[in-house]
């Protein structure tokens, strides 16, 4: 089960561990009931289907307490340790269960084949034990339809693997409802074939747990539609230019995700976090599953653009600049020196103070006007700080 990418806010970490934890016990104590009653009676009504059946619903048992203590551990909140939670501990115990599993499978198996071998000494089962085998078909499949609604409620993939898990016994028990039924027809090898039905089917549902939650465990990416469904929150976003190096991981049943986002390339440090913060946002309203995303902002797509590496830093530039503008009356009219750093090169924008009083007092009340018509035109005064105009004087050529 992956993630869900609806909009429905999940569940917090300690609602999803007390839906598990009422769900699974009330899993625990229908197979304490039932694998005490199906060995007992297959072994009263000498039926080896419904012992296998018995022992593969006392597996269940085990593996419930596997559920329990995970989703527990699970439902602890980041700590140092363990900056991105501890749902990674989910997909480890989907391991355990499905090793559990095969290795009932394989026992289940083992016990089917030297029965079918010794063939002249196999016995039928009574039809007293047809009975038990439709009890527990009844019972598991109510089973898995409460613990399938419960898992997709609250998003977890462990309790779906455990749901899955009951209807692989309702299966399971729907064999040996077969292999019981045609033994007492008169086939008393078919019991033994169910058993060994049940056996393989068992084993083919513990490869798919271990399988699947072996891929999370090395940082499995996201399914297609899930991350188109990402990028498309983010190109939402205004300001963004384009989404680069989406990277996306499973992580239980939430996910973590890091993207690059191309924005202009002269916008300020601060419009470029606005930006980030506001793709946060978007991301996490249409895929709540996703518990971190870590935006990074770029002035261009370093894919394909030349990267500007080993460029000089601020400290250098002005050094530089102090000394080439060394004794010019404009160094001290210095009031910001602006940095941009776009396809392999530096680009330097200085902004100087006009100590002519005509004409910087008429510049300045053109500036003032203008500022104060954007404040007034805005609709967002309140959330206005500081308007600058700066003029940036031109040769002749065009160039400034």
């Amino acid at each position: 089960m992956t993630p869900d990418s609806t909009s429905a806010p999940l569940p917090s970490r300690a609602q999803r561990y007390r839906a598990t934890r009422f769900a699974t016990l009330v899993a625990a104590m229908v197979n304490s009931a039932l694998a005490v009653t199906q060995i007992v009676a297959g072994w009263l009504f000498q039926s080896q289907a419904l012992i296998a059946d018995g022992v593969h619903t006392l597996s269940d048992l085990v593996s419930d307490g596997v559920v329990l203590v995970a989703a527990r551990k699970a439902s602890a909140s980041p700590d140092r340790d363990h900056p991105y939670g501890h749902g990674r501990i989910e997909t480890l115990a989907t391991v355990v269960v499905g090793v559990m599993l095969a290795v009932a499978a394989l026992g289940i198996g083992w016990a089917a084949v030297q029965r079918l071998l010794a063939w002249e000494m196999v016995s039928g089962p009574a039809p007293a034990a047809l009975a038990f085998a439709v009890l527990t078909l009844v019972a598991k499949e109510g089973l898995y339809q409460y613990t399938v609604r419960v898992a997709r409620r609250i998003g977890s993939p462990l309790l779906h693997a455990n749901a899955w898990h009951h209807r692989s016994d309702a299966i399971s028990s729907l064999v040996v409802l077969v292999g019981i039924g045609g033994a007492v027809a008169g086939w008393p090898w078919l019991d033994a074939v169910a058993a060994l039905v049940v056996a393989v089917f068992i084993l083919h549902m513990a490869w798919r747990l271990v399988f699947k939650s072996a891929a999370e465990l090395i940082d499995t990416a996201l399914e297609p539609e899930q991350v188109a469904t990402i990028r498309d929150a983010i190109a939402c976003v205004p300001g963004v230019k384009s989404a680069h190096m989406l990277r996306t991981r499973k992580l239980g049943n939430e996910a973590a995700a890091d993207v690059h986002i191309q924005v202009a390339p002269r916008i300020s440090v601060s419009e470029g976090h606005q930006i980030a913060d506001e793709v946060y946002r978007s991301v996490r309203a249409s895929f709540p599953a996703l518990r971190d995303v870590t935006v990074h902002v770029d002035p261009e797509n370093d894919e394909e653009q030349v990267r500007s590496v080993g460029l000089p830093l601020r400290p250098e530039i002005t050094e530089c600049l102090r000394g080439a503008w060394e004794g010019e009356p404009e160094l001290a009219s210095v009031e910001q020196v602006g940095l941009h750093y776009l396809g392999g090169r530096v680009h330097v924008t200085v902004t100087l103070r006009l100590d002519d009083e005509d004409a910087g007092a008429q510049l300045n009340r053109r500036a003032v006007q203008l500022a104060e018509r954007l404040r007034q035109g805005a609709d967002f005064k309140d959330q206005l700080g500081e308007v600058l105009i700066l003029y940036r004087a031109r040769t002749r050529d065009g160039r400034s």
